[in-house]
């Protein structure tokens, strides 16, 4: 539901329920008036006549119209009855033989006054009491059927006028892409306004760090591929017999990879480059921990992969632990578990600190040791684009980093 619609149910329904509770209260308003002013005179009325018998002067009329005459005696029998309709109970008559009382009863109102000769009454018909209401009703109810559509007219446009601000920031959000990081038109001075401005400020913080990034990946590709071209068009040209030259040409061509992972990285791209074979993971760690320096200790699993990418991955986990501990304090750990091979990579340096573990895998990241922030992205990348994936638990003295790879269906089985 739009919030153009919840506004507009909220407020009509609002606007019905004062409506309605006013239209209530001017009915009783009236109806009490009508009510108040009719006792109020009859009880005077019965109290004049009751003096005026008290002194003797039985024949003074009444200036009330329409008002019935009674006399009761003192155990509520009848001795003079005006109007016959307007009868009372005996029991009723005599809760009046010490106070004036005013009894309300169905179609008239009394009013008794104890005299010397009985219980005086003086009774008045309340049919024109609910006639005045009846009417009133229909004039309410016709009230209402005129005032609720207008009021509910006047709550639509101000339900839409409301919602015109966040309908327009909606638009204009809905219409761009994810690299239209412009700001949104201003808004007012309410609070519409106030959301526009922290938008755009986070859209301005977006687009800086965006161009930070470009910037960064352009200047690192730049100033790495150059040299790695002509460093392998030399390596092509030298012959290819000496060892030594072989394993300068695999270092070049990894750091030309590497270089083209920054590019896939800012692109997301590391899952679609993959050349998989089946590769032996103990082997693998086995060149990690030569390379490095470091202790390797496990199994023999075999995983369907790209060995280059797993090759980048475990050397950039096992460079930061070297780097935080030294190669004497990592330690390599290859086993199988329910269809996967885990790897881990544990050293003995300071830890990383607890409010950056969350954001440790993001790009431009920088763990204690410093580092350019994108080793880490890109080992993630890794192992999810081989179905995998990749976690880290830390604290002073122990940080170990946990990938999870599926081995191959024929392990399994």
């Amino acid at each position: 539901m739009s919030l153009t619609a919840r506004l507009f149910l909220a407020f009509g329904l609002l606007w019905a329920l004062l409506l309605l509770a006013s239209l209530a209260t001017a009915r009783r308003a009236v109806e009490g008036s009508l009510r108040g002013h009719l006792e109020a005179t009859l009880l005077q009325d019965a109290r004049r006549v009751a003096e005026a018998y008290t002194r003797g002067q039985a024949g003074t009329p009444l200036a009330t119209g329409g008002v019935r005459l009674h006399l009761y005696a003192e155990d509520g029998t009848p001795l003079v009855l005006t109007d016959p309709a307007h009868r009372l109970e005996a029991a009723r008559v005599r809760e009046a033989q010490k106070t004036p009382r005013l009894l309300q009863e169905e179609g008239f109102a009394a009013a008794l006054v104890r005299t010397p000769l009985g219980i005086l009454a003086l009774t008045q018909d309340t049919r024109y009491i609910q006639e005045a209401l009846a009417a009133l009703d229909r004039g309410l109810l016709l009230a209402f059927l005129l005032l609720f559509p207008v009021g509910l007219l006047l709550v639509y446009l101000t339900a839409r006028l409301i919602a015109a601000p966040l309908r327009r920031a909606a638009r204009e959000v809905a219409r761009r892409g994810p690299e239209d990081l412009e700001p949104l038109p201003p808004g007012g001075r309410d609070e519409v306004g106030a959301m526009v401005e922290s938008v755009n400020r986070l859209l301005q913080a977006l687009k800086e760090a965006k161009e930070r990034e470009k910037t960064f990946l352009a200047e690192v590709s730049h100033e790495l591929r150059t040299p790695l071209t002509v460093l392998l068009g030399h390596l092509e040209r030298l012959p290819k017999s000496p060892e030594s030259l072989e394993a300068l040409r695999r270092t070049a061509l990894h750091l030309n990879r590497l270089v083209e992972d920054l590019l896939a990285l800012a692109r997301g791209e590391v899952e679609r480059n993959l050349n998989l074979h089946v590769v032996d993971l103990w082997d693998l760690l086995q060149e990690v921990a030569r390379e490095q320096g470091v202790r390797a200790e496990g199994e023999r699993a075999e995983v369907l992969g790209d060995p280059d990418r797993l090759l980048q991955l475990f050397r950039n986990l096992v460079h930061n632990g070297v780097r935080a501990a030294g190669p004497q304090g990592v330690r390599l750990r290859l086993w199988k578990e329910a269809g996967w091979a885990r790897v881990e990579v544990e050293d003995e340096g300071p830890g990383i600190p607890e409010d950056l573990l969350p954001h440790l895998f993001q790009r431009f990241t920088k763990g204690p040791g410093g580092g350019t922030g994108l080793g880490l992205a890109i080992a993630r990348q890794i192992a999810q684009a081989h179905g995998g994936g990749i976690g880290v638990e830390s604290r002073p003295g122990r940080t170990v980093f946990t990938v999870r790879l599926p081995l191959l269906q024929e392990e399994v089985e």
